[in-house]
């Protein structure tokens, strides 16, 4: 749980277990720890687990007559196996999920989702530099068509090239791909990074890699 918690993109230093205390405890469990993350208003539970030792299957065996043990097939020990519970809400994961990617640049006066790549809608999008030239808009569809197979890709059009770039930071976009008149000419792109806004030059045959090498 901890390990998922992590691979979701939250930091470890607003994670800690804490243990239920004995008033705490539900009937059928002996033990219950709870994954909780650190809230702006404080440390609140995110994930669940219960220790509830053989009290179901016990229980379905008292009432239905019915023998539940399992047999080890090496010892043919009979047994009541034990169950250990996780358990966790969706909603309250993306919610943690969106408040630890939620991030205000105010030197830059951007609005950021710091997504972990797996988690991000779009890992790429293509901008053509002015929507309203046909050859560019080919030729960014064209990009975006190539990468397709291999990543998950947005392309926009619309609005000039600065609110396009600072569209995608909000919705957490690591990485976008602008295509200029040299593009046409010289076959490389712009790559501009989300968390950094560094710009950098690509040929477009070089894409694949370069991506594969920075989202993985």
């Amino acid at each position: 749980m901890f390990q998922f918690a992590l691979a979701c993109g939250l930091s470890e230093s607003k994670l800690r277990w804490r243990s239920h205390s004995k008033e705490e405890l539900s009937h059928y469990s002996s033990r219950t720890e709870d994954l909780e993350y650190e809230f702006p208003w404080g440390f609140k539970e995110m994930f669940g687990l219960a220790y509830r030792t053989d009290f179901d299957l016990k229980n379905h065996i008292e009432k239905s007559g019915v023998d539940l043990r399992y047999t080890d097939p090496y010892t043919q020990e009979k047994f009541i196996p034990h169950v250990i519970e996780p358990t966790f809400g969706l909603s309250r994961l993306l919610t943690i999920i969106l408040m630890n990617a939620y991030f205000e640049d105010t030197e830059k006066n951007r609005v950021v989702m710091k997504f972990p790549n797996r988690l991000s809608p779009y890992q790429v999008a293509v901008f053509p530099l002015l929507g309203n030239k046909d050859e560019l808009l080919n030729k960014a569809r064209e990009v975006a068509n190539t990468l397709r197979s291999q990543f998950r890709v947005a392309v926009d059009e619309r609005g000039n090239i600065g609110k396009r770039y600072f569209t995608q930071d909000e919705i957490g976009t690591p990485f976008c791909i602008t295509v200029d008149f040299d593009s046409l000419t010289d076959s490389s792109v712009t790559v501009r990074s989300r968390d950094t806004m560094t710009q950098e030059r690509i040929t477009i045959e070089d894409l694949p890699r370069f991506l594969l090498e920075h989202l993985s």
